[in-house]
């Protein structure tokens, strides 16, 4: 009760009865997975709550408290409010959207913004809240499509919320009939970030919208632009039903390609062998694995997080074990304020430990795909735990203060 009033709550009958094993509950990384756990908020967040509620049954105070509790987590990170937010060429600001990496926008239609099950880890848990002025919504395809033309430099429109597979395949058909229909020659690729094959695979398979919403899928495809459906997989007891299985083949059948991606988790996931095969069976279900990310710094961080150091271990030891085909995948991977950065390895350079990483995507294009080194420190969980290993700064810091106004706190 106490968590359930922070962090957001949300569970379904196939989570229940299909996914959790309730044979083994607390440990079931399902049950850790959906429904929330007393280590999730620090203690002193836990005990304010908890006098709160003993204290008064006033609505209004519990929900400012909890806001309070809320702000210190870091609702947004990543810059995601200050740098993120496009604007027309008029000055409209579009919050409904961001722009972080130049090829890729994401768009937050105002519909998705709950999900068929909430993540007890979700680093967009202001969506669900009731923190408004904390939402990234917007109702208008057309600002989308404007935005789009004033930057041909995009080539990826990603929907993402929330959920957009929350959405009637009705309203997601305007959204994408507005993209199609404006013939955009730098459109090449549409994405939807979504956890809808694990939470609830009806959708594509009994829903009564769920012919509509494949043939929403096919539409795209048929224009001539890739359709990748970036599926969010924690753990391989979601690919193990019959009907997420189903509901695979009847996505894959519309000529859209499946993405698999996912963080790794204390409690739920941080565990060599289960990604192993949890990678061999997508590949083997034609599915693409993705991205292993690092928790992000907010929310439950202090309950979920994994160092860099343990990451790259459980990804290598992992990465080894599966064929080719399952080697696609990218990670650990943060996505940090100046961009993505993969941990390499661990390696000794003169004498000394130090971690290689390297950028995947960044602000600055020019920053990709450059080895740079930082201190060996294995209590480290982030980017800003870490130090340079040769110099005082990173290579890229100096640029990302003076353009982006962002100091590195190490």
């Amino acid at each position: 009760e106490v968590v359930g009033n922070v962090l957001p709550f949300k569970a379904n009958n196939y989570v229940i009865e299909q996914l959790i094993d309730w044979n083994n509950i607390p440990k079931d990384p399902m049950y850790v997975l959906t429904f929330p756990q007393k280590g999730m908020l620090k203690q002193e967040h836990f005990e304010k709550m908890s006098t709160t509620l003993k204290n008064t049954s006033d609505k209004k105070e519990i929900a400012n408290v909890a806001n309070e509790i809320r702000l210190q987590l870091n609702p947004h990170p990543a810059g995601q409010m200050e740098l993120n937010v496009p604007t027309l060429k008029d000055g409209t600001k579009l919050y409904g959207m961001q722009h972080k990496y130049k090829e890729t926008c994401l768009f937050f239609p105002s519909q998705s913004q709950t999900c068929h099950a909430y993540c007890s880890f979700c680093f967009r848990w202001p969506q669900f809240v009731g923190m408004d002025e904390m939402k990234f919504a917007m109702k208008e395809g057309e600002q989308l499509v404007q935005y789009l033309i004033e930057h041909p430099e995009i080539t990826d429109v990603l929907f993402t919320g929330g959920d957009p597979m929350i959405m009637k395949a009705r309203m997601f058909s305007k959204y994408i009939e507005t993209l199609v229909e404006a013939k955009l020659p730098n459109l090449k690729t549409i994405r939807i970030g979504t956890k809808s094959l694990s939470y609830w695979p009806y959708k594509f398979l009994t829903d009564d919208d769920s012919e509509l919403m494949l043939d929403v899928f096919k539409k795209v495809t048929k224009n001539g632009l890739h359709l990748a459906f970036m599926a969010h997989f924690n753990h391989l007891t979601e690919l193990s039903t019959p009907s997420v299985k189903r509901a695979i083949q009847e996505v894959r059948a519309t000529g859209a390609q499946i993405r698999t991606q996912s963080p790794l988790l204390a409690h739920i996931n941080d565990d060599a062998d289960m990604w192993a095969k949890m990678w061999t069976k997508q590949v083997q279900l034609g599915c693409i694995p993705y991205y292993m990310f690092v928790v992000r710094d907010t929310g439950a961080q202090h309950y979920f997080g994994v160092s860099l150091a343990k990451a790259q271990e459980i990804f290598r030891n992992a990465y080894k074990k599966v064929s080719g085909l399952g080697r696609t995948v990218r990670g650990p991977s943060m996505s940090a304020t100046p961009g993505k950065v993969q941990v390499d390895g661990i390696v000794e350079i003169n004498g000394e430990k130090v971690f290689s990483l390297r950028f995947l995507q960044g602000r600055n294009e020019d920053w990709v795909s450059k080895p740079f080194f930082a201190k060996y420190d294995e209590n480290a969980i982030w980017l800003d735990d870490l130090k340079p290993a040769f110099g005082e700064k990173f290579f890229f810091e100096e640029e990302l203060e003076q353009k982006y106004g962002v100091k590195m706190s190490h």
